[in-house]
């Protein structure tokens, strides 16, 4: 094994997502590359971070800024939406990607006055 820096892939909401310059080790017998825990920790971040920019998805500083603007709590805003508990715990951590269709209706949230009223009135 060899330490090397290249391009892996990660799948994102089943898309492959590209990530250069990635440290790992690499096995020229074989083509085996292998990922210690703080190098695929990177990777997945990176992974989620460019799926986000490439689809113009809301940061997941932006979604608990928002969720905090609204004076509501994860579970909370999870339930609104009708995700599991600890969906929006996972987004603000950066463990996981909305959905563009979760995205559109985060942005309503944000953009349209009303909207949270409507939820409360209707989703819950």
């Amino acid at each position: 094994m060899r330490p090397r820096r290249g391009t892996l892939s990660l799948p994102v909401n089943g898309e492959p997502t590209p990530v250069p310059d990635v440290p790992h080790l690499h096995c020229p017998a074989c083509g085996e590359n292998v990922l210690t825990m703080e190098e695929a920790g990177i990777l997945e971040a990176s992974a989620l971070a460019r799926y986000r920019s490439r689809h113009h998805l809301l940061t997941a500083d932006e979604i608990r800024a928002l969720r905090e603007r609204l004076g509501v709590t994860q579970a909370a805003l999870a339930k609104l939406l009708r995700l599991g508990a600890n969906t929006v715990s996972r987004w603000e951590a950066g463990r996981t990607v909305q959905a563009a269709a979760l995205d559109v209706l985060l942005r309503l949230l944000r953009d349209v006055p009303g909207t949270l009223a409507y939820l409360k009135r209707h989703a819950a």
